[in-house]
């Protein structure tokens, strides 16, 4: 995919196809950048990720529009791929809602999430969400197409209805938002395969999976979701998890031992963690603009 077109216009183009696209889900500049090193085509700026990366507290709503907006940005500054941002509720109503799509716009994402959960919203995987009218996120909605300036820019709905009001009334609300021009729809939780399928036959259009590491939702591969019809795959905070035990390990040990060296056996070198940050190509810029002295 050409780098020279616009972020949303890849995103759009990513979406448009048949086949399903990963999208890693991070809170922080640097595991984006990862990424990219790793060669997916997007990336999802967590909100579950963010807060804990630049806060260091839960997923509970408690994160600013402008904190959100400027971490998704340096995310896809740092990386150059698409970012697909969760904007929780839209920190509002309808008109921040419009705002919520500006900043983000502004911030050179490609695409923004915004679900119908009551603010303060929750995390999917926590107990204790409540949802707004159907009518009002549709207000929503078609708020937020209406503050875009690029066309490209994508707007995902996604309703944590299932879980509130059960699958029937999340996939009525799911068809409702996609009539008010949502670009792609997200049911969260579907908690089998044929509900799964049931979501993917009621939404002709691009549909978004996530799979949680609470074991709530269904853990189904590429292979399966791509032939259930989902476009895009998102997996929460799993990369953050992943990392976690080494983290953990690396303190443990070094308290212990006082051993920076036994602490830090077999992680990655120098050369490996300079070579994702691009470096090299940093150090050419420089010299290639520095004048030299006589």
């Amino acid at each position: 995919m050409s780098q020279n077109k616009k972020a949303t216009t890849r995103f759009r183009e990513l979406i448009a196809r048949r086949q399903l696209t990963m999208i890693p889900s991070v809170g922080d500049a640097f595991s984006a950048r990862l990424i990219a090193h790793e060669g997916f085509d997007a990336l999802m700026s967590s909100g579950n990720a963010a807060s804990a990366m630049r806060l260091g507290m839960p997923d509970v709503g408690v994160m600013t529009l402008a904190e959100n907006a400027q971490n998704a940005g340096l995310m896809a500054q740092a990386s150059g791929l698409p970012v697909f941002a969760d904007a929780d509720t839209g920190y509002g109503n309808a008109l921040n809602v419009r705002r919520t799509v500006m900043e983000f716009e502004r911030a050179g994402v490609a695409a923004v999430m915004i679900e119908d959960q009551v603010s303060p919203k929750r995390c999917a995987m926590l107990a204790g969400k409540r949802v707004i009218s159907s009518a009002e996120m549709e207000g929503k909605v078609k708020a937020a197409l209406d503050a875009r300036t690029d066309d490209d820019f994508v707007i995902c709905a996604r309703t944590d209805a299932r879980a509130v009001e059960g699958l029937a009334a999340a996939i009525k609300r799911a068809e409702a938002y996609q009539r008010a021009g949502a670009d792609v729809i997200f049911v969260e939780g579907p908690k089998t395969i044929e509900e799964a399928e049931e979501i993917a036959r009621a939404i002709d259009g691009p549909l978004l999976y996530n799979i949680t590491p609470t074991g709530s939702v269904p853990p189904l591969d590429v292979a399966t979701l791509e032939r259930i019809g989902f476009r895009l795959l998102s997996c929460s905070v799993y990369m953050l998890l992943a990392a976690l035990p080494s983290m953990r390990n690396f303190l443990r040990v070094l308290k212990e031992s006082g051993d920076v060296a036994k602490a830090g056996a077999g992680a990655a070198s120098m050369n490996e963690y300079l070579e994702i940050l691009r470096l090299q190509d940093w150090q050419e810029r420089e010299a290639r603009f520095t004048p030299t002295s006589d």
